[in-house]
């Protein structure tokens, strides 16, 4: 098996213990690779790196980084294909689906770092003292701790890599275990463009000693993180008073009203549900649907059931891979054997497919339907990952809103009616960062703030476009006296 090393300094290097972990394919179960088992020391290593290279990085002009962060999207581009094949093998993504999808959509990322630094302005304060002019500026923070995960390996370090670096940062990198091998793909990437040392810095290992150190050393200034709310609840414990930068996990809910077509609820819904076989934050898990539409909108789900295919990931045909690993292919199963407990019915899927020899190891889930769910279910509490639509029907408003507030969880939410007036007061009410009229939950764009409500578990801040850009970067304000 291939064996893969870690970035630190500008260089290649194996971790100071010489340990490794196997790269599982989700698919077959089975390993396909090594990679470097960073440590506490490894991350040290990147960390004075990194506050070596930052301060000389941060003089280069803002022009000429944007130019290198171009010159990066240009790079994956280039390199589409191969990253596609990598995410293909380790996440089991379906390649001519998911896979190249992902590939071909990272660079955007770096091009909108690219552009948008270029206009983030500062101001001219007015003040009262006539002996003082005071402008405020964007100054680097110094050096970020970025931690991502494995359902989007590629294009959510692109949320935060290129940002960081435009602005006049360097960053300490760390990613999940399970999307390890693509994370060095994309850096191998990065490293044509030939960045200065310890720009990047790429330390691969167990979140609790890489991930932790990279959060509390005092060598690292911000950071930011996409994962789960019980990390980031750690990360809060841990990280001080240092600036925080949250994504996390969402459980809807889409709520279709009274007056909505079913129809064309269900012909959006399914793919919110069912892409990336349901490892999307943003993804559609609980439906909400008035009681008179319920029975339609899921006769009209259930035959959008069979457009989601299991199998071979390399196959044109498939186009719902595996779950990412068996922990979180147990919490779906966890998921719907409690539900089924409690009184909720399985209408269609519900276990793990039949793909023959070859995959009977893998982490496969069928495209599952749960009706009736109960409110203190798991499944309606936790945001549950998997390819699980969860519906549940409501008599009026005031019992929609108990389901939707039973639940603290507020990434992105979805509202089907063809009311106007209604859309607007429920867009306006729901406690999400996003909301969407008449279309599935999945939508978002690298320009726009995505995040968590307040007063949810869904994170903190927002990343996409200039928001991102704002927090990879101090308020400077700069006060002149001037003599009478």
């Amino acid at each position: 098996m291939a064996e893969h090393q870690m970035y630190i300094d500008g260089k290649w290097c194996p971790a100071a213990s010489r340990e490794t972990f196997d790269a599982i394919n989700p698919a077959t179960g089975q390993p396909f690779a090594k990679v470097a088992k960073g440590g506490r020391e490894d991350a040290r290593r990147a960390i004075a790196a990194a506050n070596a290279a930052q301060e000389p990085w941060s003089r280069v002009p803002l022009w000429e980084r944007s130019q290198v962060c171009v010159r990066m999207a240009d790079a994956i581009t280039a390199h589409a294909e191969e990253l596609a094949d990598v995410m293909c093998t380790e996440l089991g993504k379906p390649r001519h689906q998911e896979a190249i999808m992902e590939a071909q959509e990272t660079p955007v990322h770096f091009l909108t770092a690219a552009e948008q630094a270029k206009w983030l302005e500062g101001d001219f304060v007015p003040v009262k003292d006539p002996t003082k002019r005071v402008i405020s500026m964007r100054r680097p923070r110094g050096v970020i701790t970025v931690l991502t995960p494995w359902n989007f390996p590629a294009a959510i370090p692109g949320e935060y890599l290129p940002y960081a670096i435009v602005m006049g940062n360097t960053v300490c990198w760390s990613p999940a275990p399970t999307c390890a091998v693509t994370a060095v793909k994309l850096m191998q990437i990065l490293e044509e463009v030939e960045l200065p040392p310890g720009v990047i810095n790429l330390v691969t290992g167990p979140g609790a000693e890489v991930g932790d150190e990279l959060v509390v050393n005092p060598g690292t200034h911000a950071v930011g993180m996409t994962g789960s709310p019980a990390t980031a609840k750690i990360i809060s414990q841990r990280v001080g008073l240092k600036p925080r930068l949250f994504e996390l996990g969402g459980n809807g809910p889409t709520v279709i009203l009274p007056d909505a077509d079913p129809a064309k609820a269900a012909e959006r819904i399914a793919p919110a549900c069912f892409f990336a076989a349901g490892q999307v934050c943003c993804a559609t898990e609980r439906v909400l649907v008035a009681d008179n539409l319920k029975q339609a909108f899921v006769d009209e789900l259930i035959k959008h059931c069979g457009d989601w295919v299991s199998g071979d990931p390399w196959d044109e045909k498939v186009t719902m891979g595996p779950q990412n690993n068996r922990g979180v292919l147990d919490k779906v199963e966890r998921h719907v054997r409690e539900a089924e407990a409690g009184g909720a019915t399985v209408i269609i899927g519900g276990k793990q497919p039949d793909l023959g020899d070859q995959f009977a190891d893998g982490y496969f889930y069928e495209p599952t339907i749960v009706v009736d769910f109960d409110m203190e279910m798991a499944m309606n509490k936790e945001e549950t990952f998997g390819p699980i639509a969860k519906i549940r029907s409501f008599s009026d408003d005031e019992e929609a809103w108990q389901w939707i507030n039973s639940c603290d969880l507020g990434l992105e939410t979805a509202v089907f009616t063809e009311d106007m007036t209604k859309a607007w007061r429920w867009a306006e009410k729901l406690r999400s960062g996003i909301t969407v009229i008449n279309d599935g939950s999945l939508y978002w764009e690298a320009h726009l703030p995505f995040g968590g409500g307040a007063g949810t578990e869904s994170g903190i801040g927002r990343i996409g476009g200039r928001h991102t850009l704002e927090f990879m970067s101090d308020l400077k304000t700069i006060v002149f006296h001037l003599e009478e």
